[in-house]
C-alpha cells in the first residue's frame, strides 16, 4: 500500500472516529459551497436567455418585427437592442401591408403593451397582448390551461398571476382606457414569466394607444431563415427584428455579452474572501485534532514515519474532509436550488428550465477541496516538527507555536496602505471601487499575519483582569494558532462589513448634500402633458376627488408652437463647479399661489416681482447682475437649446435645501412657448402611492405622480444585510473557537469544579473566550474598516469626477462615520457572543477516567 493510500485510511478513520469535530470542519468547508452552488444554479435556472425565451417570444414564428418610431435604427446584437437617430419618424403609420412589401412570407399582427381593469382591490395594471393564439405561428407562446382560447374581439385569456388580482374564468373585466369589456373564456401560462400577470386577446380588444414605436409589431413566418443582413435592411427602415436565425446562430462580429475586467476582479476577489474565511474558521478545528492525535502521530514516526509521512497524514485530513464537504455540498446546493425555484420563479417572474453551471459548480467544489488543504497546512507543518520522544513520554510540552509573522504582516499592511493611495489619486469617477477593494485586501491579509503577534500581546493584560477571564485570555495565548486563526476571520468580516457601511454613508451624505428638489419635501406633482384639454380636466376632477381635503394648486406646462413639451431649466454661475449637483423635478411655472407654495409663506416682495415678469430664484448660484440665464429645450426638429438672459430676483424657500425657481408664464411666452395646465402641487403624503397612480391612470396612461418624500439613503437599507452577514461569519467563528477551546480546557475546567468552584465560573471563562475571540478581532477589524471606509469614501461619494491638482492630493470627498454602526460591531457583536457563549456552556461535572 503506497503511503499516500495508507494516510487516507487513517484519516477517513479518524474522521468517523471524531464525528463531533468532523461534522464542524464539514459544515464550515460545505456551507459556502453549499450557499455558492445554490445561488448559481438557482441564477442560471431563472435566467432565460434569447434562445430559452425564443418560444414564448415568437411561437414557431421566423421572426418578430417591432415598430421605433425612427426614421432608421441599427441593432447592436442579436437581443434586438438598438441605437437611432433620435429623429421623429414622419411617414405614414407602419401596416401590414407595408411591411409585407419588405418581407418575404406570411404576417400576424402581434401587439404588446399594458392593461388597467378593476380588480377586487380596485384598479390593476397587467402586462397585455393582442395575438391570435389560435394561428399554428403562435404554437407554444402560451399553453393553455382551462378554458379556450379567445375567438372574437371581446374575449381575452388570463394567467394565474391576474387571477389573483380577482379575475377568473367567465367573468367580464372593464378594461378601462379602452372603455371596453372583455370576457375571460380562459386561462394561460407563460412558459418562462409565471408570477406575470398578462391579458391576451384578439386585436382591437386590450390596448387603446397603438402606435408606431409603442408596440406595435408582427410576427413573420418567411421561405428562408430571416439572416442579419434581412435584419439590418429593415433596420434601415426603422423596424427592429428578433430573429430566429440570428438569436441561434450569431454572426461573427455581432456583439455578444463577455466578462469585463471589473467583473473578472470582483470574482477574484469574492474566491479570496470566501478561502481566506474557510481556511481561518477551519483551521483551529485541524489544530485541535492536531492535539488530539499527537500519539498517534508520534508513533508513527517512532516506527520509521518521516516528517513528510507526518504532513501527508494531516493534510490527507484536508483533503478527505474538504473533498467529503465539497461533495455534499455541492448535492445540497443544486438540490436545494431545483427544490428553490419554483417559489422564486414566481417571485422574480422569471422561470427557465433546470440548468447547472457545471464548469462553475466544479470549480466551486474544487475551491472547498482547495479550502480544507489549505486549512490543514499549518498543522501538518507543526505535526512535522513535533518531537516523538517528548510526545511518547507523556510530556505535554508545546509545538513550535510561532507568534505569526510580524514582520512580513507589518509590510503587507504599508504595502497596501501605499497602494491605497496610489489607486485613491489615479481615480477619476464613481465606481472605480474594484482596484480599491483589491489594495485594501493586502492590509487585510497583513493584519492576518500580525494577527498571532496581536493575541500575544495583548495576553499581557490578562493579569489585571479576574480569574476566571485571565484564565480564558491566557488559554487563548497559549493556543495562538487556534485563537489567531478565529479572530482573524472574525477581523476580516469586520473590516469588509465597516469598511462598506462607511462608504454607502458617505455615498448617502454626499447624495444629501447635493440634492436639490424644486418643491419642498413632503409635496407631490401630478403631471399629464400629453392630455388633451378634456383629458386634463378629467384628470384634475379625479385629483380633486381622490384628495378631497388637499389644496391643489394648478400649475403650467411649457409646450413648443406643434403642442410638444418643452424643457427648461436654469444655468448657474459657480465657475464649473456644479458637476456635484443634483436637482429633482422641473422648474415650477406659476403665479404668485405657486410662489406662495415653495416659499412656505406670503412674500410680497417676490411675488410682485414675479407679477412684474421676473423669475424668482431661490439659489445665489442662479442669478448674476439681476438676471438670469433660462434654459429651454424646445425638442423640435433640430434638438436646438438655447439660452436667454432673463431679469430674475433672489428670494428664501421654505426648505433651504429647495433650488430653482418659480417661472413666470409670460417669460415663456417671450421665447416663444405657450402655456397649458397640466401640473397640480399639494403638501400631501399619499399613502398608497401606487393605487393613486392607477386610479389617475385611468384617465390617460400619460400620468406622471411624484412625491418629494424624505430620502431612505442606501446606507439604512442595507445596514441589517451588512449586520446579519458579519454577525453570522463573526459568531460561527467565535462559537467553533469557544467550542474547540472549552474541548481542550476540559480538565481544567473539571478540576476547578471538583475543588469548588461554582458553575459560573466555568460559564465565565467560556464566556471569557468568546469574548476575547470576537472583542479582539471585532476591535482590529473596526480600525481596519475605518481606513478603508475612508478610502472607499472617495469613488463611492465623488459624483463628479473632480480630481486633486497633485500627485498626492485624491481630491475633494465626502467622509460620514456611522458611530452607531460601528459600536454594534466593536461592542455589541462581543458581548453577544460573550453572552450567546456563556449561556450555553456546560456546567456539569465529568469525571475523567484514571489512566493506570
Amino acid at each position: 500500500m503506497s503511503a499516500f493510500a495508507a494516510a487516507l485510511r487513517i484519516s477517513r478513520r479518524d474522521a468517523l472516529r471524531f464525528k463531533g469535530r468532523t461534522a464542524l470542519i464539514m459544515v464550515m468547508i460545505g456551507l459556502p459551497v453549499l450557499l455558492i452552488t445554490g445561488v448559481l444554479t438557482g441564477a442560471a435556472t431563472l435566467d432565460v436567455d434569447m434562445r430559452e425565451g425564443l418560444t414564448a417570444e415568437l411561437g414557431v414564428a421566423d421572426a418578430r418585427i417591432s415598430t421605433t418610431g425612427q426614421r432608421w435604427i441599427k441593432q447592436e446584437g442579436p437581443g434586438g437592442g438598438w441605437s437611432g437617430d433620435g429623429k421623429p419618424f414622419n411617414a405614414p403609420p407602419w401596416t401590414t401591408a407595408r411591411v409585407a412589401a419588405l418581407v418575404d412570407g406570411r404576417l400576424i399582427p402581434c401587439d404588446e403593451g399594458t392593461v388597467l381593469f378593476v380588480g377586487k382591490d380596485g384598479y390593476q395594471i397587467a402586462d397585455a397582448s393582442e395575438v391570435d393564439l389560435r394561428d399554428p405561428m403562435t404554437r407554444g407562446m402560451r399553453r393553455l390551461t382551462e378554458g379556450r382560447l379567445p375567438a372574437a374581439p371581446g374575449e381575452a385569456v388570463v394567467t394565474p398571476a391576474v387571477v389573483e388580482l380577482g379575475v377568473k374564468v367567465g367573468d367580464t373585466v372593464a378594461v378601462i382606457r379602452t372603455n371596453k369589456r372583455v370576457r375571460v373564456v380562459g386561462e394561460i401560462e407563460f412558459p418562462n414569466r409565471p408570477g406575470v400577470p398578462e391579458f391576451v386577446g384578439l386585436q382591437g380588444a386590450l390596448l387603446a394607444d397603438k402606435k408606431d414605436g409603442n408596440g406595435t409589431g408582427w410576427l413573420a413566418d418567411t421561405a428562408a431563415p430571416f439572416d442579419w443582413s434581412r435584419v439590418r435592411a429593415l433596420n434601415a427602415h426603422g423596424l427592429q427584428v428578433q430573429s430566429r436565425a440570428v438569436i441561434e446562430n450569431p454572426p461573427a462580429g455581432v456583439s455578444r455579452a463577455a466578462p469585463n475586467g471589473d467583473q473578472l476582479i470582483a470574482i477574484a476577489l469574492a474566491v479570496v474572501f470566501i478561502v481566506m474565511e474557510t481556511v481561518l474558521l477551519a483551521g483551529p478545528a485541524f489544530a485541535v485534532g492536531l492535539r488530539r492525535r499527537r500519539r498517534e502521530l508520534a508513533v508513527i514516526a517512532a516506527q520509521g514515519g518521516s516528517g513528510a509521512h507526518l504532513r501527508a497524514i494531516v493534510l490527507a485530513d484536508g483533503l478527505v474532509l474538504g473533498g467529503a464537504a465539497a461533495l455534499a455540498g455541492t448535492v445540497l446546493g443544486v438540490g436545494g436550488a431545483f427544490a428553490a425555484v419554483p417559489l422564486a420563479g414566481h417571485l422574480f417572474r422569471s422561470l427557465g428550465p433546470l440548468e447547472v453551471p457545471w464548469a462553475s459548480v466544479a470549480g466551486v467544489a474544487v475551491l472547498g477541496v482547495v479550502s480544507g488543504l489549505i486549512a490543514a497546512l499549518v498543522p501538518a507543518v507543526q505535526a512535522a516538527r513535533q518531537s516523538p520522544a517528548q510526545v511518547l513520554a507523556g510530556r505535554e510540552g508545546e509545538l513550535r507555536d510561532r507568534a505569526g509573522r510580524p514582520v512580513l504582516g507589518l509590510l503587507l499592511v504599508v504595502a497596501g496602505l501605499v497602494l491605497v493611495w496610489l489607486v485613491l489619486v489615479r481615480l477619476s469617477t464613481r465606481g472605480d471601487e474594484l482596484p480599491l477593494v483589491a489594495a485594501l485586501g493586502l492590509v487585510v491579509l497583513g493584519l492576518v499575519a500580525l494577527m498571532p503577534w496581536l493575541v500575544r500581546r495583548t495576553s499581557r493584560f490578562a493579569a489585571r483582569l479576574p480569574l476566571p477571564l485571565r484564565l480564558s485570555v491566557r488559554d487563548a495565548s497559549r493556543h495562538r494558532s487556534r485563537t489567531a486563526s478565529a479572530t482573524a476571520a472574525v477581523m476580516a468580516a469586520t473590516t469588509a462589513a465597516v469598511a462598506f457601511g462607511i462608504g454607502l454613508a458617505s455615498s448617502d451624505a454626499a447624495y444629501d448634500a447635493a440634492y436639490h428638489p424644486y418643491a419642498p419635501t413632503g409635496s407631490i406633482k401630478i403631471e399629464a402633458v400629453k392630455l388633451d384639454d378634456s383629458g386634463w380636466t378629467r384628470l384634475r376632477t379625479a385629483a380633486e376627488r381622490e384628495l378631497p381635503k388637499t389644496q391643489l394648486l394648478p400649475a403650467s406646462s411649457p409646450v413648443d408652437s406643434q403642442g410638444r413639451q418643452a424643457w427648461i431649466d436654469l444655468g448657474r454661475n459657480c465657475d464649473g463647479q456644479c458637476e456635484d449637483a443634483y436637482y429633482g423635478g422641473e422648474l415650477p411655472v406659476g403665479d404668485a399661489r405657486l410662489l406662495a407654495f415653495i416659499q412656505g409663506r406670503q412674500d410680497p416682495q417676490a411675488a410682485a416681482a414675479l407679477a412684474a415678469g421676473k423669475i424668482v430664484v431661490f439659489d445665489p448660484a442662479l442669478i448674476k447682475d439681476g438676471l438670469a440665464t433660462l434654459k429651454v429645450n424646445t425638442m423640435d426638429s433640430e434638438g436646438v437649446i438655447s439660452d436667454k438672459r432673463v431679469p430674475a430676483v433672489l428670494a428664501s424657500a421654505a426648505d433651504q435645501r429647495v433650488s430653482g425657481g418659480v417661472v413666470p408664464p409670460v417669460v415663456l411666452r417671450s421665447v416663444g412657448l405657450q402655456m397649458k395646465e397640466r401640473r397640480l402641487y399639494a403638501m400631501h403624503q399619499p399613502a398608497d402611492q401606487v393605487r393613486l397612480r392607477q386610479y389617475l391612470s385611468v384617465v390617460g396612461n400619460q400620468v406622471d405622480l411624484y412625491v418629494e418624500n424624505p430620502r431612505e439613503g442606501a446606507f439604512t437599507q442595507v445596514f441589517w444585510i451588512l449586520l446579519g452577514v458579519a454577525m453570522v461569519l463573526v459568531l460561527g467563528g467565535t462559537f467553533a473557537a469557544t467550542g474547540l477551546a472549552a474541548a481542550d480546557m476540559r480538565h481544567d475546567l473539571n478540576t476547578m469544579s471538583a475543588v469548588g468552584a461554582p458553575r459560573r465560573i466555568r460559564r465565565l471563562v467560556v464566556a471569557g473566550q468568546a469574548g476575547y475571540i470576537a472583542g479582539l478581532g471585532a476591535l482590529v477589524g473596526v480600525v481596519a474598516g475605518i481606513v478603508g471606509g475612508i478610502a472607499l469614501s472617495w469613488p463611492m461619494s465623488r459624483h463628479n469626477g473632480v480630481q486633486g491638482t497633485d500627485w498626492f492630493d485624491p481630491g475633494p470627498t465626502t467622509i460620514s462615520i456611522p458611530w452607531l454602526f460601528l459600536v454594534a460591531f466593536a461592542v455589541g457583536l462581543p458581548l453577544l457572543a460573550a453572552l450567546v457563549a456563556g449561556l450555553s456552556a456546560r456546567t456539569r461535572l465529568v469525571l475523567a477516567r484514571r489512566l493506570t
